[in-house]
């Protein structure tokens, strides 16, 4: 239910004596007076407000029935109404047929502050809410319950999406800015601040988007976003869910693996990906303890990934290193005797590409 605080009824209180020539009061529905021209008189009962409070009704009062009340001074009492319901007093001082005019139009600017305040916390609430809403719906719960408000909230859970995961620097309080940048370019979107430093952005899957220009985009509005993880599009949300978690994973990898890497889709490093996330399991620290020979070496290690990247061709790999192909392949030669994996055998060739994954570049 909206509540008449001191803030809003100062608020009225001000903007009203700004132009009027005479003191404005508002009461509380207990007939409290919480607004005033005179602060000496606030929080004081106003025996006035609690006759309108009491038969519903405008009460006037002149000079010869103010000696009659305790406190009370000339003026025009109007009820505040809301939704049709009683929720304060709006008192102007002064003889009534001086002041009624003015006490109208005072009382409708100020149901309409009232409405305002009341439409703005209800965005505020419906906002709050529906951040918990996605919070758990992405990372935890999705009973139907939750989903059936969600849809009741119109965050319409049926759609398809595409979990997308932004990183931000620690301590950057760029994290709303962005979220409502997104949210207003991109319609039906779920933008969320979650742990430190992330942003989860489900956008409804609709037209191509140019992720690099929105990198680029977001670097132009001074949000210095450091990582983008982008999975394939989800057609529902225990698997939007599962896509959430791949694209946090996606960036712990790129931090601790490639971190000069910004932008980061999840098919092109699902392989690697997938022995990250079991990098400390036993078989797994087995696989990759033949590159680990190789963390003293950088040269050899470059020229390794080398080969990775551009799938053993020589000539492609051989300039990007610039070498000629015999230095190349005496390298080669080189990490097959200090690893015992040749890079030439596709079984020890894809024991060593696993094993890159967990050693940071």
């Amino acid at each position: 239910m909206f509540a008449l605080d001191h803030t809003l009824a100062q608020d009225i209180v001000d903007r009203a004596m700004a132009i009027l020539p005479c003191n404005v009061n508002v009461m509380d529905y207990l007939g409290i007076i919480i607004g005033s021209g005179e602060a000496e008189r606030l929080y004081t009962r106003h025996e006035g407000a609690q006759l309108v409070l009491a038969n519903r009704r405008v009460v006037e009062i002149d000079s010869h029935a103010a000696t009659q009340l305790d406190g009370v001074r000339a003026g025009v009492n109007l009820p505040l109404m809301l939704d049709d319901k009683l929720i304060g007093v709006l008192g102007i001082s002064g003889e009534p047929d001086e002041v009624r005019v003015y006490a109208e139009l005072v009382k409708m600017t100020a149901e309409m502050l009232m409405e305002h305040r009341r439409q703005q916390a209800d965005r505020q609430w419906r906002q709050q809410r529906g951040e918990d809403l996605l919070s758990r719906l992405l990372l935890g719960d999705s009973n139907a319950h939750l989903i059936a408000e969600a849809e009741q909230l119109g965050l319409q859970p049926q759609l398809p999406r595409q979990a997308v995961v932004f990183e931000l620097p620690e301590g950057a309080t760029c994290a709303g800015s962005l979220c409502a940048w997104l949210s207003a370019r991109y319609a039906n979107s779920w933008c969320l601040p979650c742990e430190p430093g992330l942003i989860h952005w489900c956008r409804a899957v609709g037209k191509d988007r140019d992720d690099a220009l929105l990198l680029e985009q977001c670097a132009e509005q001074g949000w210095p976003v450091e990582r983008m993880a982008t999975v394939e599009p989800s057609s529902d949300l225990a698997s939007l869910r599962s896509a959430c978690t791949a694209a946090r994973d996606l960036l712990d990898y790129a931090r601790h693996v490639c971190p000069s890497l910004k932008l980061l889709r999840l098919p092109s490093h699902r392989l690697a990906l997938l022995f990250w996330r079991n990098r400390h399991d036993w078989l797994a620290e087995g696989i990759a303890e033949p590159i680990q020979r190789l963390e003293d070496n950088p040269q050899l290690l470059d020229t390794l990934r080398a080969w990775f990247d551009y799938s053993g061709e020589s000539r492609a790999c051989a300039d990007a290193l610039g070498i000629h192909r015999n230095s190349l392949r005496y390298r080669l030669e080189k990490i097959a005797e200090l690893t015992g994996c040749d890079p030439y055998r596709t079984e020890d060739l894809l024991r060593l590409y696993l094993g890159a994954q967990i050693v940071p570049r």
